[in-house]
C-alpha cells in the first residue's frame, strides 16, 4: 500500500497554489470557457445553467478546504484519490465507447458522468460521516479542533471515507436531474452506465488497498496483507486491544467484555480470560467498549502498561509492548472486492447484446452487487453492527436495495420488449446517411 503518492507545493516562484490562487484562477478560467462551450453547443438553456452550482462547489472547495489539506506541507496527493481519479476516467471511457454503438453522443456521456460525479462523491460522503459521526464530532471539541479542521475533515476525500451505497444514490440522483433535463429515456441510460459503475468501484477499490481502509478479519493464508501504523486497518487492530493479544468487539456501545485472549500473549500472562468484564484500564472508568478502546489505544501509542481491573478478580497488570512495524495480517478483501465488480462488470457486458428490455442490466447489477457485499461484509471487520440487527449498515443497505431490485424486475419484465439505445438503429441511421455503403 501507498498512501501518499507526492505532495503539490502550496507555493510556485512565489505565488500560492491553493486558496484563492493558481489554482481557482485556473478553475475560474475552464469554468467560464465551459459555460462558453456549452452555450455556444447548445444556448443558455436549463442544462447549461445547472453547470453553475456545480462549479462553484468546486471553487469554493480549492479556496477554502484546499488550504486546510495541506496543512503548510503542500496538497497531498493520495493513493486513494488518484485511484478514484483513474476509476472515474476509464469508467467514463467505456460509457463513451459503448455510447458511440447505440449511437449516443460522447457529449452527453460526459454531461451524464458530470452530474453523476459530484452528487455521487457527496452522497458518498454524506453516508460515511453519518455512519462515523461520532469520530467526527470528538474531533470538533478536541483542544486542537474548532469549526476550520472540522470542516476540512468533512470533505477530506484523499485519504479515503466513501461508502458505494452512499454514492450510488447519490449518483443516481444526479442522474434523475440530468435525465429529466435532456428528456432522455431513463432505464436506458441506467443501463448504459451500469457496466461503467461496476467497472468504475473495480478500480476504486484497489485505492481502497493503497489507504488500508475496507480492510478484513484476521487469517494466515498466503495471500494475506499487513499495514503499516498510519492504516485504519492498524489503529482497528490497536482499538480492539490485539496488540497486547487482547480481542474485544468492535461494537463501541455493547458491554466492554474481552472475548478472546491470544495463547503466550502479554495479556494472557497477566491473568486475562476470555469473557472478563472491563471495569477499569488505567485511570479510565470503562462502561462501554468504546471507552476500552479509547484507553487501549492511548496506553498502547504511549508504551505504557495496562492496569486492568475486571469485574470479580483482582486487578492485574498487562506490560507495554514495542509497537510492530505492521498490523496482523488480514484477508486483502479490497482485492476481493475489486475482483468481484469487475467479474460484474464483465458479466453486464456479455448480458448487453442479450438484453430484451431496457433496466435489465441495471436490476441485474442491483441483484448481484447486494448480494456479493452481504457476503464480503461477514469478511470484513472494519463496521460493526447497527439498529440490534447484528448487521453492519452496508448489509441493512443491501437487504433493501435486494428489495428494490425485484420491484425493477417486475416493473421491466410487465414491459414489452424493445431498447431505446441499440446498435441496430445506430447501424440503420449511418446507412440512411451514407447509402453507398449497403
Amino acid at each position: 500500500m501507498h498512501q501518499t503518492l507526492f505532495h503539490i507545493p502550496a507555493e510556485v516562484a512565489g505565488l500560492q497554489v491553493f486558496g484563492f490562487g493558481l489554482l481557482l484562477a485556473a478553475w475560474a478560467v475552464l469554468s467560464v470557457g465551459l459555460i462558453i462551450w456549452l452555450a455556444w453547443r447548445q444556448g443558455f438553456n436549463a442544462d447549461t445553467w445547472g453547470y453553475v452550482p456545480i462549479l462553484l462547489l468546486i471553487g469554493a472547495i480549492i479556496a477554502w478546504v484546499l488550504p486546510a489539506l495541506g496543512k503548510g506541507q503542500g496538497l497531498p496527493i493520495r493513493g486513494y484519490g488518484t485511484m478514484m481519479l483513474l476509476a472515474v476516467v476509464t469508467a467514463t471511457a467505456l460509457a463513451v465507447w459503448r455510447g458511440k454503438r447505440a449511437g449516443v453522443e460522447p457529449e452527453a456521456i460526459y454531461s451524464i458522468v458530470f452530474w453523476m460525479l459530484v452528487p455521487g462523491i457527496i452522497g458518498a460522503r454524506v453516508f460515511y460521516i453519518v455512519e462515523y459521526w461520532p469520530r467526527y464530532a470528538a474531533a470538533f471539541s478536541a483542544p486542537n479542533g474548532g469549526i476550520g479542521p472540522f470542516l476540512g475533515n468533512l470533505i477530506n476525500l484523499t485519504e479515503g471515507g466513501l461508502v458505494v451505497y452512499g454514492s450510488l444514490l447519490g449518483g443516481m440522483i444526479g442522474l434523475l436531474a440530468i435525465v429529466r433535463l435532456r428528456r432522455l429515456p431513463l432505464l436506458a441510460v441506467c443501463d448504459l452506465m451500469a457496466p461503467s459503475m461496476a467497472l468504475g468501484l473495480a478500480i476504486g477499490r484497489i485505492g481502497c488497498l493503497l489507504n488500508g481502509c475496507c480492510f478484513g478479519g484476521e487469517c494466515d493464508l498466503p495471500w494475506a496483507v499487513a499495514f503499516p501504523p498510519e492504516t485504519p486497518a492498524y489503529f482497528a487492530q490497536v482499538e480492539r486491544g490485539r496488540m497486547f493479544g487482547i480481542t474485544l468487539d468492535d461494537e463501541k456501545n455493547s458491554p466492554p467484555r474481552v472475548f478472546g485472549v491470544d495463547a503466550g500473549s502479554p495479556a494472557a500472562d497477566a491473568g486475562l480470560k476470555s469473557g472478563d468484564l472491563i471495569r477499569r484500564i488505567n485511570e479510565s472508568e470503562i462502561a462501554a467498549t468504546a471507552d476500552a478502546h479509547a484507553a487501549l489505544a492511548g496506553a498502547f501509542y504511549d508504551q505504557r502498561p495496562l492496569k486492568i481491573d475486571v469485574e470479580g478478580r483482582p486487578r492485574m497488570e498487562v506490560p507495554a509492548v514495542e509497537p510492530p512495524p505492521r498490523s496482523l495480517p488480514v484477508h486483502p478483501t479490497q482485492i476481493y472486492s475489486s475482483i468481484n465488480a469487475f467479474l460484474i462488470c464483465l458479466l453486464l457486458l456479455i448480458w448487453s447484446p442479450r438484453r430484451r428490455r431496457d433496466g435489465e442490466l441495471l436490476a441485474l447489477l442491483l441483484t448481484i452487487y447486494p448480494i456479493a457485499r452481504f457476503i464480503m461484509e461477514i469478511i470484513r471487520t472494519d463496521e460493526s453492527s447497527v439498529f440490534g440487527t447484528g448487521m453492519s449498515i452496508s448489509q441493512n443497505v443491501s437487504v433493501l436495495v435486494l428489495f428494490f431490485a425485484a420491484g425493477l424486475w417486475f416493473h421491466i419484465l410487465r414491459r414489452p420488449p424493445g431498447l431505446a439505445f441499440s446498435p441496430a438503429k445506430e447501424e440503420n441511421t449511418r446507412r440512411e446517411k451514407h447509402p453507398r455503403n449497403r
